[in-house]
């Protein structure tokens, strides 16, 4: 774990990952989950196409689940792509000795070209272990400046739902944009009101149906759905994380000032580089809506950190791959011990650079070996995110075998273990594999880029016992509590292109996306 964190803080300080040592990182960390089967399966690709999760990064732009129509008479151009996504997400952190649980609610409400809105609700638990390691700065011993580096290792998992809405549909998107928002804003309201009734009642369902859920149903829109999600959403989470922090300490003289010693008085410490390197699968299992009796396998990988104290760069890289199959016959390959057919590909990649202001300290008093600490600290970011979608729809036995071979690492390897989007525009070389062959032959390309917000406030109480060697201390919290708040935004900007057929000579040239930018984001 201690290797896992270090390569996660090397590799995030620049900002960028490239491909090979993101998926070394990734190597890592299979060989973590799966010390059984060791490296081989790692690299077979049978632990990546076991089961299914993650976020969708910077918005895919890879059309909806299915394309009913082949748009503008081409028909290698998406449905429809992502105009704007808010999210927030709320954590909070219990830490009892080395051990860690954190339970977050992640909340996205998206829009997209085509007039419909999506409303995401996720609820997750994780546990795992931290621990930390600190050493004084030899030129500023006098003063007591200190160094620190933390890592910490979570698993986790967790449920929720998404909700579709579409019930405004007209030959103008525009206006049915703005309608289906209003309505899943107002739903939003209600979910939010009707918890706050079983909060109320302490999960009493006969005491809910008083006055609070009167006024809860009040808010429910015209076109309410039911409670029950359009889409089942299941996940798993594998989570590596590392931060370094700069500081010093207090000093005074000794017992009734005689000078006998200095004694500590306390802390004050700043964080200046995090790293965190996610492995999510999420499983969405769709009951009504477009994707009705689908089910999709997602799987994302993240790595992700910030440097800086008091002015804050960011950086972030994600690798995603979204597998859908006829939900039935799944279930019943699964059954049967039969290969699976999927019926749709698509790989997303994103990348995010941004800065901004923000800063997170921590200061703590001593009373003999025993520290109580207080922290906290907020920031805004502004972002730039570049996204690129390849999708492919199976409709034979023949790409459809092609994909799940690559998903079980059979067949013909890609050259690289995630093919780019990109690079799938240009012409193959001579020794392609089938699926770089087919992403270039039948995918639907596009790009998008997005202008990101976000605002983040942390606040933290721990009370800690430290031993001390020398320069070496090793200090934990015997019981620590930490609640995270974080609101991101993110608008499409610039021109989203897709590329169209190949051409002479085997290119795809990139042309300006008409589904995409039929539609302008409303503002929230």
């Amino acid at each position: 774990m201690v290797g896992v964190v270090s390569l996660v803080i090397a590799a995030i300080v620049g900002l960028s990952v490239p491909a090979d040592e993101a998926t070394g990182l990734k190597s890592a960390v299979c060989r973590i989950l799966h010390p059984l089967s060791g490296a081989e399966a790692c690299s077979s690709g049978d632990y990546a196409g076991d089961e299914g999760g993650g976020d969708d990064g910077g918005g895919g732009g890879g059309g909806g689940p299915d394309d009913p129509f082949v748009p503008n008479g081409d028909p290698f151009e998406p449905a429809r792509c992502l105009l704007s996504q808010d999210q927030t997400k709320d954590t909070v952190v219990i830490q009892i000795v080395f051990i860690k649980i954190s339970s977050s609610e992640t909340v996205k409400l998206q829009q997209w070209s085509d007039g419909t809105v999506t409303l995401e609700r996720v609820n997750e638990t994780s546990g795992g272990v931290t621990a930390s390691i600190s050493a004084g700065i030899p030129g500023l011993k006098d003063w007591g400046g200190s160094a620190k580096l933390s890592g910490t290792f979570l698993a986790g998992s967790g449920n929720g739902g998404q909700w579709l809405f579409n019930g405004h549909k007209s030959d103008d998107p525009q206006a049915d944009l703005e309608a289906n928002l209003k309505d899943a804003q107002q739903f939003a309201a209600y979910l939010k009101a009707n918890d706050g009734c079983k909060f109320q009642s302490g999960y009493n369902p006969g005491a809910a149906m008083g006055a609070c859920a009167q006024d809860a149903a009040s808010k429910k829109p015209d076109l309410a759905p039911e409670l029950a999600p359009d889409v089942d959403i299941t996940k798993t989470s594998i989570e590596a994380s590392g931060n370094a922090s700069f500081g010093g300490k207090f000093k005074g003289g000794g017992k009734g000032g005689k000078g006998d010693g200095p004694k500590d008085l306390g802390k004050i410490s700043g964080e200046v580089l995090n790293g965190t390197m996610t492995e999510d699968v999420v499983v969405m299992r769709s009951h009504s809506g477009p994707n009705a009796g689908k089910i999709t396998f997602i799987y994302t990988f993240t790595v992700k950190g910030s440097a800086g104290a008091g002015g804050v760069a960011t950086g972030e890289k994600m690798q995603q791959v979204s597998v859908t199959y006829d939900a039935a016959a799944y279930d019943q390959e699964e059954k049967d011990g039969a290969a699976h057919r999927p019926e749709k590909l698509l790989i997303t990649t994103s990348q995010e650079a941004g800065d901004g202001t923000g800063l997170k300290i921590e200061a703590g008093a001593n009373a003999g070996p025993v520290t109580i600490d207080v922290g906290g600290g907020g920031g805004s970011t502004k972002s730039q995110i570049h996204t690129e979608s390849a999708e492919v729809i199976l409709d034979n036995d023949t790409d459809s075998t092609i994909v799940e071979d690559w998903l079980r690492g059979k067949g013909n390897p890609a050259k690289n273990p995630l093919p780019s989007p990109s690079d799938a525009a240009e012409v193959p070389d001579s020794d392609a594999s089938d699926l770089e062959r087919l992403l270039h032959d039948k995918g639907k390309l596009s790009r998008l880029d997005y202008n990101a917000n976000t605002d983040w406030w942390n606040a933290s109480l721990g009370i800690g016992f430290g031993l001390s060697a020398g320069q070496i201390s090793l200090g934990f919290k015997i019981f620590g509590i930490e609640m995270t708040h974080e609101s991101k935004n993110q608008t499409i900007t610039g021109n989203p292109t897709y590329a169209t057929g190949p051409k002479s000579g085997g290119a795809r040239p990139w042309v300006e996306w008409k589904n995409c930018t039929q539609t302008k984001p409303i503002p929230t």
